[in-house]
């Protein structure tokens, strides 16, 4: 790196303005949320080289968590190590926090209103164009050759019909790329390794390089202070409200799936979906598209549709406070056990990626990763698909695998429409996401209160 005596190449009030500028512009998803700091951080400010970018953002899509939050976090400590971290991740959540609060509790407070209920009709098909959007983004990144195909193939297969956990997937991926790197490096190595003859007009460029191995004493000190951080708070609802009351199972619940949603927020939603249903009866039925939507249409991580979870399942099951003063800490709790790990990633894991960076056995092993998430991300498609299409989708095992089936007696003609005009907007005349879901609203209110349910 650059020597740390001299004063950083950006200035960390510049820095400010623009993570407030991201911060407000991250709506959108993942794929969107990249594009734009992408667009202001490389091409703009040119303060990021675009193969650095490409470094910072496959070790993100390795980690645990939001990607495109970890990213900003990642790039914000390469700037101004932890305040500018901690600035850049905090501000990039925070917008969404609130909206997501206020949307919450409109949400649980009016949810019976017929005009609430048809915007959230129109949402969910349109949620659903947006997720297969992002598989085919995130396919064309990575899937340029028959190998990723292959693997994107088998961990959707793994994942969807034989319910395979995705930490196995991500390991088994990462080995088989390690191994492919070594053994086929033509196949193996479709993301971008570094550069020695461009991004030269960049702050950061590719020859700007640790040049020393990061220090374990400093490592380890950083690593207990995040886990303090991030699990003392836990232990202390515990400790009140013993590991029955909701708080502690949120917090319990939400500080497990922040170590194992890896891939982001679309490789893991399903699961939560299903335990806040089935295991934990926080939401009810089709109510988890409903906070997806929300988190579509608000700045910030996809992730954070996790606090709408949180915020209902604690308004629901209140004691011993009122539902919307429990509602809040709910949210609070869930959105805490969610964001703490992605610091203790990033301020722990990127000295020793920068370290690294360039080594061809890493980057294969991460285009492998990244064919998986494809993969996983399709289940998330059929999955959401399946349920927003049709009314009664049942599950069922046979030789071994788990089949969906859906009721062809219960389509819904009218999620059809909306998601074919989604559909058709999106991929044929490439109109933006927001435009897109706001008319998809429309057209639910439309159906629901003009023709009926």
């Amino acid at each position: 790196m650059a020597n740390p005596e001299q004063p950083p190449p950006v200035s960390f009030r510049d820095a400010l303005r623009v993570w407030v500028r991201v911060a407000l512009l991250s709506f959108g998803g993942p794929a969107a949320q990249i594009a734009v700091m992408h667009r202001i951080l490389v091409e703009e400010k040119r303060w990021i080289s675009e193969n650095r970018f490409l470094h910072a953002l496959n070790y993100c899509m390795l980690l645990p968590g939001p990607e495109a939050q970890q990213l900003a976090t990642y790039i914000g400590w390469l700037l101004h190590r932890s305040i500018g971290g901690l600035t850049a991740g905090l501000l990039f959540v925070l917008p969404g926090f609130l909206s997501i609060l206020v949307l919450s509790i409109l949400y649980a407070c009016y949810q019976q209103l017929p005009l609430v209920d048809a915007l959230f009709f129109g949402l969910k098909p349109a949620v659903m164009a947006v997720v297969i959007e992002a598989l085919l983004k995130i396919g064309k990144r990575v899937l340029k050759n028959g190998v990723m195909y292959a693997i994107a193939a088998t961990a959707f297969v793994a994942i969807f019909f034989f319910e395979v956990p995705f930490p196995l997937i991500v390991l088994g991926a990462g080995t088989i790329g390690f191994l492919g790197g070594k053994f086929r490096p033509g196949r193996f190595l479709v993301l971008a390794l570094p550069s020695t003859s461009s991004d030269q007009e960049a702050v950061f460029t590719d020859h700007v390089v640790a040049s020393a191995r990061p220090s374990i004493l400093r490592t380890a000190g950083t690593a207990s202070l995040w886990l303090v951080i991030w699990l003392g708070p836990l232990a202390a609802i515990v400790a009140w409200a013993g590991p029955d009351n909701v708080f502690a199972e949120e917090g319990m619940f939400f500080s497990k799936t922040a170590v194992v949603t890896f891939g982001g927020a679309y490789a893991v939603l399903a699961y939560i979906a299903q335990q806040a249903v089935e295991v934990f009866a926080w939401l009810q039925p089709g109510e988890m598209l409903d906070g997806l939507g929300m988190a579509e249409t608000t700045p910030g991580p996809l992730i954070q549709v996790v606090q709408f979870v949180g915020f209902m399942g604690a308004y629901r099951n209140p004691t011993p406070f009122e539902p919307l003063t429990a509602g809040v800490l709910g949210s609070i709790i869930t959105t805490w056990m969610t964001f703490a790990p992605c610091f203790l990633w990033i301020f722990v894991g990127a000295p020793y990626i920068e370290y690294l960076r360039g080594r061809k056995l890493l980057t294969a092993a991460l285009s492998a990763i990244t064919a998986a998430v494809v993969g996983v991300i399709l289940n998330l498609a059929v999955w959401f698909s399946l349920h927003t299409l049709f009314g009664e989708v049942t599950e069922q095992s046979w030789t071994g695998m788990r089949l969906l089936i859906p009721s062809i007696a219960s389509i819904d003609l009218g999620a059809i429409t909306i998601a074919i005009a989604a559909c058709i907007a999106m991929f044929k005349y490439h109109v933006k996401m927001l435009p897109v879901l706001a008319g998809s609203m429309v057209i639910g209110i439309a159906w629901r209160l003009v023709i009926g349910s």
